[in-house]
């Protein structure tokens, strides 16, 4: 489909909109859990969108030393929050930085390596995972669809007919149009269910009206990095976990731009991930992974040209330095948020089942693979307690649904194909 430039940007804008909660949510609480000021919390968020911007431009260019060059958008990842408080809490801000800085180096240097393990990654597995990362963002979209854990009216009949009404109104919009307007259903639905929301007394306008028009990130904000080898590996940990996540995200984007990836290909897409993160770390922000959400956006709208994610880059940068505009997609409900990624991330969903179909599911192994790594993945993302009396370098592993299930269709699959794997 041919976009005019206007077309484009409204496109990227709803990349951004699809991220933006999940981008914002990591400072709020990472400062607030570190007793950051306000002024210190504005400054963190300001940094993480710049640098998620800057992170995505790196990402969608492809050249010869990094950068996938498919529709992938960045973000800090939520494994790191809470290793993240760890290490700020116990050795402070300093530590937190070196500890990314240097993990995002090493991300650099392995990613030669870990990208030849595409060959470990036959339909079975990627299927496996993507349908994983899909059914693990479900209890995130029903949250926001209620209003959001924590708030004071969650579940309540406003909140579900609203999330439950943008919805409807983005399966109509697909129904009913083809084109444009079909790729952008889920921009349309966000700003149609913010205005309903509106009139119903649930949008407030505070945080622009007290949004500052300019702020520039600075390197080194929160003072010079140091260096621990305890953080250093915990947050090497994350990386790796962020590298297995990234690679399900990949190889699930590369189905639907029908585009082979190859070891070469994946490893551009690691040293990427490794040189967002050393900037991230020099700019006080944190480790940069690719945001899910955005593939379920990317398969609803059917619009797999890199320039949206370039104009989505952009944006991400401009806001970064103007956080009058920033405020601005603070002002979406929480449910209305919801009632999106219902469609998106079931877009993801409906993409891993999709790449099962292309594995021999007649056979007995494939399905005991498919069956236990979605169920395991799964498992750990509704039992979030299940491994809190393990310590806490192992739980970083076992915590995350996605690594989970990944790791089991992996290994399941050297345990019973190991002598198809060439």
């Amino acid at each position: 489909m041919e976009l005019r430039k206007s077309q484009t940007f409204f496109l990227g804008l709803q990349h951004v909109l699809a991220m933006y909660a999940g981008a914002v949510i990591v400072p709020i609480i990472v400062g607030s859990s570190l007793n950051l000021s306000t002024m210190q919390i504005a400054y963190l968020i300001g940094a993480d969108l710049l640098t998620s911007g800057i992170a995505t431009l790196l990402q969608v260019w492809r050249n010869r030393f990094f950068g996938i060059g498919l529709p992938v958008v960045l973000g800090c990842t939520f494994t790191a929050v809470f290793p993240m408080i760890a290490i700020g809490k116990e050795l402070g801000l300093g530590a937190i930085y070196g500890a990314i800085i240097t993990s995002g180096l090493i991300v650099f240097i392995i990613s030669h390596w870990f990208g030849k393990l595409v060959r470990f990654f036959p339909p079975v597995v990627t299927g496996s995972i993507v349908t994983v990362i899909g059914v693990t963002l479900v209890p995130v979209a029903m949250n926001n669809l209620a209003g959001g854990l924590g708030s004071s009216d969650f579940g309540s009949a406003m909140n579900l007919s609203l999330g439950f009404a943008v919805l409807v109104f983005i399966l109509i919009l697909n129904r009913l149009f083809k084109g444009y307007i079909q790729a952008i259903s889920v921009l349309l639905g966000l700003v149609v269910g913010t205005i309903a929301a509106f009139f119903l007394g649930m949008v407030d306008f505070t945080p622009v009206a007290e949004a500052s028009w300019a702020h520039i990130p600075q390197p080194f904000y929160f003072g010079l990095p140091t260096f621990h080898a305890s953080a250093i590996l915990t947050m090497t940990i994350v990386a790796m976990v962020s590298m297995v996540e990234s690679t399900g995200v990949f190889l699930a984007l590369g189905e639907i731009c029908e585009r082979k990836l190859t070891p070469k290909d994946l490893a551009h897409g690691y040293r990427a991930e490794g040189l967002a993160s050393i900037i991230g770390g020099i700019f006080n922000s944190f480790p940069y992974t690719t945001f899910s959400q955005n593939v379920g956006l990317v398969e609803l709208s059917k619009v797999r040209k890199t320039t949206v994610i370039v104009v989505c880059g952009i944006i991400l940068v401009v806001l970064g330095l103007v956080p009058k505009f920033a405020a601005l997609a603070t002002i979406i409900p929480t449910s209305v948020l919801g009632g999106a990624m219902i469609a998106m991330f079931g877009m993801v969903c409906a993409a891993g089942i999709r790449m099962l179909g292309k594995a021999d599911l007649t056979d007995s192994n494939t399905m005991l693979i498919a069956a236990c790594s979605i169920t395991l993945g799964l498992g750990v993302t509704v039992t979030p307690n299940l491994f809190a009396a393990f310590p806490s370098s192992v739980r970083i592993l076992l915590e995350s649904g996605i690594v989970v299930g990944a790791l089991t269709a992996v290994v399941l699959n050297i345990l019973f194909n190991y002598d198809k794997i060439k």
